[in-house]
């Protein structure tokens, strides 16, 4: 079997005959309920016993429409994305096997679930560069400068969605299943429909009082998570970021 013909199917078996492949985790659009689409490939973990000797390593670096391959060791499985972009990719991915008694689904538990420390951490970090990028949208919208006011303020949003997802221990979802994570997993205390639509506004229009009103909340959220001394290292410039009493 040439290693550009093997199919998803094909290879899952060939996988699971071997006993040094202790887990494959399947992540992406095929891990997503409703999400796959005709270009959806599928994009796998083979996770492989530390030290064990195993012929599937000529297929590492596979990569076809129908079927991406990361081979990797258990040890660098554990580590994977932690921290890093595949954090949530693989929160979130699907165990096509498990042979260390749930083993594998540990590891990706701890991987969905920031703990205390990190989150408190990141979620500041996160704040302090919310709150800056706002505040350049504010100033640039004030100074004439619509372009740059437009992108600062889809910069917040980005910020914005890395600070929310932090405060409540989890790692933000890519752009694409956004709509999808929010939809069966909620942010706490947050309308899904009401920050969606935030968030469109924000990015497509820089839109300044709606950024001033959801700093406002965004203020309240974090002064209970005891951020308090990010936002008041603004000192005055946190009157550009609040809402106006005229509404503006």
């Amino acid at each position: 079997m040439s290693r550009r013909a093997i199919t998803y199917r094909a290879f899952v078996e060939l996988a699971t005959a071997d006993p040094a492949v202790v887990g494959l985790v399947l992540k992406g659009s095929h891990a997503h309920d409703g999400m796959v689409t005709e270009h959806s490939d599928h994009d796998l973990y083979v996770v492989l016993a530390d030290g064990a000797a195993t012929d599937l390593t000529r297929f590492a670096g596979h990569r076809t429409p129908e079927l991406d391959l990361v081979i990797i060791t258990l040890a660098e499985f554990r580590t994977a994305g932690m921290p890093g972009f595949e954090r949530y990719a693989l929160a979130r991915a699907r165990i096509v096997l498990d042979r260390l008694d749930g083993g594998i689904g540990r590891i990706l538990d701890a991987k969905a679930r920031l703990d205390t420390d990190e989150a408190f951490r990141d979620s500041g970090e996160w704040l302090d560069a919310y709150a800056n990028s706002l505040y350049r949208s504010v100033k640039n919208d004030r100074d004439g400068h619509p372009l740059a006011a437009r992108l600062d303020a889809a910069d917040s949003i980005r910020f914005l969605l890395e600070l929310l997802f932090a405060l409540d221990r989890r790692p933000r979802p890519y752009n694409k299943y956004l709509e999808w994570e929010l939809a069966r997993y909620p942010l706490p205390g947050w309308d899904t429909g009401l920050l969606l639509d935030a968030a469109r506004r924000i990015s497509g229009t820089g839109d300044v009082p709606l950024q001033r009103r959801l700093f406002a909340q965004v203020e309240a959220v974090a002064r209970r998570a005891g951020h308090g001394a990010v936002l008041d290292a603004w000192g005055e410039d946190l009157h550009l970021m609040r809402p106006r009493q005229d509404g503006s």
